[in-house]
């Protein structure tokens, strides 16, 4: 896991959100066509979670940056150092 991390820039991760148009086209579909949540979700092939968060929510929160626990340039020092003790790959 740790070497993972190092391989990865978590800085270039992307993370995708369903449109405003895709959102009330779920809820449209649910409403007119009488279907639970769970039926909702199964037939647009998305979370059930999704579709119930929609309801009392359709526009997206503001995303929000978390702080670090650890410095980026110190997590890969870190790793670089524990990266001596683990065994070789052939």
């Amino acid at each position: 896991m740790i070497i993972i991390a190092k391989r990865l820039n978590f800085d270039d991760i992307i993370y995708m959100s369903y449109s405003i148009d895709f959102r009330r086209k779920v809820i449209f579909t649910m409403e007119e066509e009488g279907l639970s949540i769970r039926e909702t979700a199964k037939q647009f092939r998305i979370g059930s979670a999704s579709v119930s968060r929609w309801i009392n929510q359709i526009e997206p929160k503001a995303s929000t940056t978390r702080q670090r626990k650890i410095d980026k340039s110190e997590l890969i020092k870190d790793v670089e150092q524990i990266s001596r003790y683990l065994p070789k790959r052939a």
